[in-house]
C-alpha cells in the first residue's frame, strides 16, 4: 500500500487538465500530486483532511502579480496575497529588471514559501517610479533598455525566469512607441523565451503591438478599455485579434488598476473570444480595489457568463502552458503537490472595473485554502476541515 503524506477526502475535483469533474479523493505524497480516486487508503502517517461540499482544483497560477515587496513601490508582500486568494504560483511581471533581480531573487522568491516565478524586465530597473504621487513610464528612456544586461541575467536565472517583460503604451513608453518593444523581442529571441507585453493607450495601437508578436508570446492586458481596445465600437473583435490569436499569441487579463473593463469583455464573450489566462495584476495600488485578488477577477468572469471549469482552466492549465511549465496547473499524478480549496458562494455581491462600472452578480469564488509543495500551506485554515481517523 502507499504510504501518503496527505489525503483530501470527499471534495469536488475540478481538473481540467484531466477533464476531471467528480466527487473523489487526492493525495500527496514527497511534494507531488501521489493519486486521484474513491476511497484512497490512509497509513499510519497520512493527515486526512474531509473537504466535503468545497472544490479541489489545482493550484491557482496567477499570470500578472508584482510581488517585489520592499524592492519597488508597487510591490505587495507575495505569501500574505497567496494565503487569503488560493494562488500557489505568482508570477512577478518585469517588476524587477536585470539592474535589480538579484535582490528579487534573495529577498523574496528564494525566501518564498510559495512558488515565484518572473518575467525580468527590459528596463534595466523593472518598475521603478509606480506610485500615488509619482508615475514614470519606465520605457520612456530608452537609456534604461539593457538588452544585453537583461539575456544576461534572464540566461543565469532560468530556473525562476520565464520570460522578458516590456510595457508600452502612452503612459509607459510615451514618445518611444514601440521601439521597447523592438528591443525586448530581440533579447526574448536571443535567450529562446516567451515575451510579455503591456499596453496601455495609444500610441502604439494594439493592432501594431499584435503584429509584432511571436506564437507563444502574451499580450496581457487584453481585455482593456477603449482606447486601444480589442474590439470595435459595434461590438466586434478586431481581425488583427483573431489573426494574433490564430498564429499562437496569448491574451491575458491583467486587471490591474487600469486594463479591464465590463463593455469590453462583454463584448469579446458575446463572440466567442475568451481569454487564455485569467490574471489580477494585482499591486499596492488595486489591492484594495478594483482588483482585489485572483479569485474575485475569476469570480467576474464567473458572473460573465463563463463556465466554472473554463474559469479554473484560464487560472491552472492554461497559465501553465503559457509558461512552458507542465508540471504546473495539474493534479495528475507526478505534478507538483499544489492545489487549491475553493467555495462557489450564491448571493448578490457587486463587482466594479477600472471605468467605475459596477455589475451585481449571483456568485462569488472565495478561496478556502491552499496545499503547496503536498503541504498545507497555511495550518491556520485547516481548521474548518475535520481531521479523519486513519484505519
Amino acid at each position: 500500500m502507499s504510504t501518503y503524506d496527505l489525503i483530501l477526502k470527499g471534495g469536488r475535483v475540478i481538473d481540467p487538465s484531466q477533464n476531471l469533474d467528480r466527487i473523489t479523493d487526492v493525495a500527496f505524497a514527497g511534494g507531488k500530486v501521489a493519486a486521484v480516486g474513491k476511497d484512497l487508503k490512509a497509513g499510519g502517517g497520512t493527515e486526512v483532511r474531509d473537504v466535503k461540499g468545497h472544490i479541489v482544483s489545482p493550484g491557482l497560477i496567477d499570470m500578472h502579480t508584482h510581488v517585489y515587496w520592499g524592492g519597488t513601490s508597487l510591490g505587495i508582500d507575495a505569501e500574505e496575497f497567496c494565503r487569503t486568494s488560493g494562488v500557489t504560483t505568482a508570477i512577478d511581471t518585469g517588476s524587477a529588471g536585470p539592474g535589480n533581480f538579484a535582490g528579487f531573487r534573495k529577498h523574496v522568491i528564494e525566501p518564498s514559501a510559495v512558488r515565484i516565478l518572473a518575467y525580468l524586465h527590459i528596463s534595466f530597473a523593472g518598475i521603478f517610479g509606480f506610485s500615488k504621487n509619482i508615475m514614470v513610464g519606465e520605457s520612456q528612456d530608452l537609456r534604461l533598455m539593457a538588452p544585453r544586461d537583461a539575456a544576461e541575467v534572464a540566461d543565469a536565472n532560468r530556473d525562476v525566469i520565464i520570460g522578458i517583460k516590456v510595457r508600452v503604451g502612452a503612459h509607459a513608453s510615451g514618445e518611444q512607441g514601440a521601439a521597447p518593444l523592438n528591443i525586448a523581442l530581440q533579447v526574448a529571441e536571443e535567450v529562446g523565451l516567451p515575451l510579455m507585453c503591456h499596453i496601455d493607450h495609444p500610441p502604439p495601437s494594439y493592432e501594431e503591438v499584435l503584429d509584432m508578436l511571436r506564437p507563444g508570446d502574451v499580450l496581457t492586458h487584453a481585455f482593456r478599455p477603449f482606447p486601444n481596445s480589442p474590439c470595435t465600437s459595434q461590438g466586434k473583435v478586431k481581425p488583427a485579434v483573431l489573426a494574433a490569436r490564430e498564429r499562437g499569441v496569448k491574451f491575458d487579463i491583467g486587471h490591474g488598476k487600469g486594463s479591464f473593463a465590463f463593455k469590453t469583455a462583454r463584448a469579446m464573450l458575446a463572440n466567442g473570444f475568451h481569454p487564455d489566462t485569467i490574471s489580477s495584476d494585482v499591486h499596492a495600488l488595486c489591492i484594495d480595489g478594483p482588483a482585489y485578488d485572483q479569485v474575485t477577477t475569476m469570480s467576474k468572469f464567473l458572473c460573465l457568463g463563463v463556465p466554472l471549469n473554463d474559469v479554473i482552466a484560464q487560472s491552472t492549465i492554461n497559465a501553465a502552458h503559457a509558461l512552458k511549465r507542465p508540471e504546473l496547473g495539474s493534479l495528475k499524478p507526478g505534478s507538483v503537490g499544489d492545489a487549491t480549496i475553493l467555495t462557489v458562494k450564491e448571493g448578490r455581491f457587486e463587482y466594479e472595473d477600472v471605468m467605475g462600472e459596477k455589475m451585481i452578480g449571483d456568485r462569488r469564488i472565495l478561496s478556502e485554502g491552499a496545499i503547496v509543495g503536498g503541504r498545507w500551506f497555511h495550518p491556520k485554515r485547516t481548521q474548518k476541515f475535520a481531521k479523519l481517523k486513519t484505519a
